[in-house]
């Protein structure tokens, strides 16, 4: 449930013209919400992103080897897939807009397929993966509220929530001197009951005109290490196989491809929402 935290994304580079105590003065959440596209590459820019895909490796104290490999695709509105390659033994969270399967090698070595749950397919059709919930936020039928200013991890931030059309409401909080994204909060069902995913960004990069950050860290409770993934390649509209989608083991999957590097795209491993995602976003 953690990993499935992780299809969400944000991105930009912008200062506003800040009062003394560093908060810019008398802004409305449509105004922070401007200055946060503008920042992270403009609404044209965004707009133009049918695909994302994403390779690195992933840190978690959570895990039997601390290090794994890990590539994530996204392809509008909601598809997502999310590969994990652990030395050799592969997971992958595959979401196609409607249904999600978990996959992860069973005690004979071949895959064991398990469908998400009701609440997972409910959580990953609310994901808004590729650019989050602030772009675009009115054609996405989302309500964006300030509720008020924070300090996240020595930062001032916004606090906005967002209330996205199925009902569910999130927090997302923007950088008072940047616009840029710093976290993003999300609800989701566990076997103890609803709980709290909360997602950071940071270290963000220019890809082709975007900011997008090259670290996020996930964590489902305070006081617990974060997942970190640490993204080494990001390539807007990045070539994604339609197949990547599909139930794993069905007539329709593609022959498997080697974990993408720098100037060779991963077509084959991906993402999933935010378990997460949120991540992202």
């Amino acid at each position: 449930m953690r990993w499935k935290l992780v299809a969400i994304l944000a991105a930009g580079i912008t200062v506003a013209t800040l009062t003394s105590n560093g908060w810019a003065a008398e802004l409305s959440a449509a105004k922070i919400v401007e200055k946060n596209v503008a920042a992270r590459g403009g609404l044209d820019a965004w707009r133009k992103v049918e695909t994302m895909v994403w390779s690195g490796h992933m840190q978690s104290a959570h895990a039997q080897i601390p290090n794994m490999l890990f590539v994530m695709q996204q392809k509008r509105p909601n598809k997502t897939r999310f590969d994990i390659n652990a030395l050799g033994q592969k997971t992958v969270r595959i979401f196609d807009g409607a249904r999600g399967w978990k996959v992860k090698p069973n005690r004979e070595g071949g895959p064991e397929i398990t469908p998400y749950s009701a609440e997972e397919v409910a959580f990953a059709q609310a994901g808004q993966v590729i650019d989050g919930p602030l772009i675009d936020y009115v054609a996405k039928g989302n309500t964006v509220t300030l509720e008020g200013r924070d300090e996240i991890r020595g930062r001032k931030a916004y606090r906005l929530g967002v209330r996205l059309p199925a009902g569910e409401s999130d927090h997302v909080w923007i950088d008072a001197k940047t616009f840029l994204d710093l976290r993003y909060d999300r609800l989701y069902s566990s076997a103890a009951g609803p709980a709290t995913v909360s997602v950071f960004y940071g270290d963000y990069k220019t890809v082709q005109g975007l900011q997008i950050p090259s670290l996020i860290e996930t964590a489902n409770a305070p006081g617990v290490t974060p997942d970190k993934l640490v993204i080494e390649n990001i390539m807007p509209n990045g070539p994604v196989d339609e197949r990547s989608f599909v139930r794993p083991g069905t007539h329709e999957r593609r022959a498997s491809m080697p974990m993408g590097g720098q100037g060779q795209p991963p077509v084959r491993r991906a993402a999933s929402s935010p378990d997460p995602a949120a991540g992202s976003k």
